[in-house]
């Protein structure tokens, strides 16, 4: 079974994300001077905070008692406090859960807090609001800095396809399968976050753990609700119902956007770094897939997502080329003929012994450790 490392195992140990964390860092130390305190609701640690040294240290987004916030300002340290009203948080010390952004989905998803932060989004875009855009930024750094942390030491396979693959397709079935194979084969599998394709990689890497007949299932479930049109609250719903019934999946990363307000990020990743900025996901989620992509068939988006893949592969930017193995001869060489200018750009480069094209799906895991040696 494939593992993905514990959260916080190779974080700088400067760095304080939980209450525990800051606990230990207390009592061991006796100092919290130089530390950076990430989101971590300090309102009942006053007499700690009182108590001991917090020169140089920075403290993000922190609630606590203002007698506690003038004393650190006193030592030198900087204090950021936490913005109020604002539907997510700036400052987070980890990436998203499914329930974490679809909490209220009971009461429709324009309650949610994945909705509200995509309405802020757009009432903020409108304004032009330097603040609000540093917010984003922040929020986007945060979120780089927890993915890093979560993923460090994992093999991740980058799995790219279209939103437009509805549930109930062969399509989406054969995406499941490739994600529920690489994971069990030792990767840690990583989408665009969204629906369609997206999903359905999520929504293999979830199966991994259990027997097949969990993963046939699921997709008659599913087909229930094919799309996320005209209501994302029963499209989200119905993963949730099968998160419910086979709870303690396998685990996977679903990387996706607000800039794509529309598309509402799918369930079954077990952790979601959500993005404000486009560009910003983008290359984070192909730098993060060290050990290859895979690409089935979709449209501009996935056109593009190959030739940002291959631009560092190209001039081994990032080092080494990875794998990249293209999904359906037809749709890769007449429909939208990207393998013929992918090959001629790889001719004579190391690139060259790196990417594949195969016709069917269930090739894909085999391309994938062909390629990577």
């Amino acid at each position: 079974m494939q593992t993905m490392p514990a959260h916080a195992a190779h974080h700088d140990d400067r760095e304080i994300e939980t209450l525990e964390e800051f606990d230990a860092t207390v009592s061991a130390r006796g100092t919290l001077a130089g530390h950076r305190v990430q989101a971590v609701d300090l309102t009942d640690r006053t007499r700690e905070l009182l108590t001991t040294d917090t020169a140089g240290a920075v403290f993000l987004g922190c609630p606590m008692r203002e007698e506690a916030a003038a004393k650190i300002r006193a030592d030198g340290a900087l204090v950021f406090p936490p913005v109020p009203d604002l539907p997510f948080d700036p400052y987070r010390g980890h990436v998203y859960s499914p329930d974490e952004l679809f909490e209220s989905l009971a009461d429709g998803y324009e309650a949610t807090p994945d909705a509200r932060a995509y309405a802020w989004f757009q009432h903020t875009k409108a304004d032009r609001d330097i603040y609000a855009s540093i917010l984003r930024a922040v929020h986007d750094d945060s979120v780089s800095d927890a993915l890093d942390e979560l993923l460090s030491g994992a093999r991740v396979v980058g799995v790219m396809g279209g939103h437009a693959m509805a549930r109930g397709t062969e399509e989406y079935a054969g995406a499941a399968r490739l994600g529920r194979e690489l994971t069990r084969a030792g990767f840690t599998v990583a989408t665009g976050g969204g629906p369609g394709a997206m999903e359905a990689a999520n929504l293999g890497a979830h199966a991994a753990p259990f027997g097949d007949e969990m993963l046939t299932e699921s997709l008659e479930l599913l087909a229930k609700a094919p799309h996320f049109t005209p209501s994302i609250t029963q499209w989200a719903t119905a993963a949730f119902e099968i998160r419910a019934r086979w709870p303690h999946g396998g685990r996977s990363v679903g990387i996706p956007t607000w800039f794509y307000g529309h598309e509402p990020p799918n369930a079954f990743a077990s952790h979601i770094a959500k993005y404000f900025a486009n560009a910003t996901r983008e290359d984070g989620l192909l730098a993060r897939s060290n050990a290859g992509v895979v690409f089935l068939p979709g449209a501009a988006g996935t056109v593009q997502e190959i030739f940002d893949n291959a631009t560092p592969n190209y001039y081994e930017s990032r080092g080494e080329p990875t794998p990249m193995v293209l999904v359906n001869r037809a749709h890769w060489t007449e429909k939208l003929p990207t393998w013929p200018l992918l090959r001629s750009l790889a001719r004579g480069r190391s690139m060259e012994a790196r990417i594949a094209l195969v016709d069917r799906i269930e090739e894909a895991p085999e391309a994938l450790k062909r390629l990577g040696g």
